[in-house]
């Protein structure tokens, strides 16, 4: 899945000689957290936060110079320079940027730099609502399998016998031994039971569902 995909394309901007008392508003009337500053050529040259704004913002004990303070210019405390992505990187990618820098946006630009969207946490968490299934109705199963070439299709083709529809499929280690990894499976069916007595019949190990018994003979 790609960035373009994803980002929202109607930005909150504002120029760097716009006030904090501006910035405030914007935050407050469209209830965001970010606001990319850009320069007449809509080129990004910063990014103020909420908590920027708010650190800016006088005390309330500070009543004569509330206005003044807010009057000063948001180049002031806007960060710069600013992290930014591209519409054709990869979600999965830009999600290590969220995560290694602790960032709740990141600025979308094309070629000179130019402001064309923006992601925010929000986003990446619903985009990985999207990826795991989670958003529709469906039965969760945890297959532990051998590490090796092949073993994909080898088990999807039960879940095809069963005509079962895959909404979505996750690959990821088991624990810290190199030789297995588990597949999460999410299927649109309320009574996985045919499914999972098929994989246990295969001779696989089902980490979930775990607990329901074996029918008897």
């Amino acid at each position: 899945m790609l960035v373009e995909e994803i980002m929202k394309t109607d930005v909150v901007t504002l120029p760097p000689t716009a006030s904090i008392a501006q910035a405030l508003q914007l935050l407050q009337e469209h209830r965001i957290r970010h606001i990319p500053i850009v320069n007449e050529e809509y080129q990004i040259i910063g990014i103020v936060s909420d908590r920027d704004v708010r650190d800016a913002s006088p005390s309330i004990f500070m009543k004569d110079t509330e206005q003044q303070e807010l009057e000063n210019e948001i180049q002031t405390i806007m960060s710069h320079p600013v992290v930014t992505i591209h519409p054709l990187d990869f979600v999965e990618e830009i999600a290590r940027i969220f995560y290694d820098e602790e960032f709740a946006s990141l600025p979308v630009v094309r070629k000179g730099n130019k402001l064309v969207g923006i992601v925010t946490e929000k986003d990446m968490l619903y985009t990985l609502i999207q990826l795991t299934g989670t958003h529709v109705q469906s039965s969760h199963i945890e297959i532990k399998v051998p590490h090796k070439p092949g073993i994909l299709p080898e088990v999807t083709s039960i879940f095809g016998k069963r005509k079962a529809n895959i909404v979505s499929v996750l690959v990821y280690p088991y624990k810290d031994d190199p030789n297995y990894k588990i597949l999460v499976f999410r299927i649109q069916t309320m009574n996985p039971l045919p499914v999972i007595q098929d994989l246990r019949e295969a001779g696989y190990e089902l980490m979930w569902p775990n607990n329901i018994p074996e029918p008897k003979l």
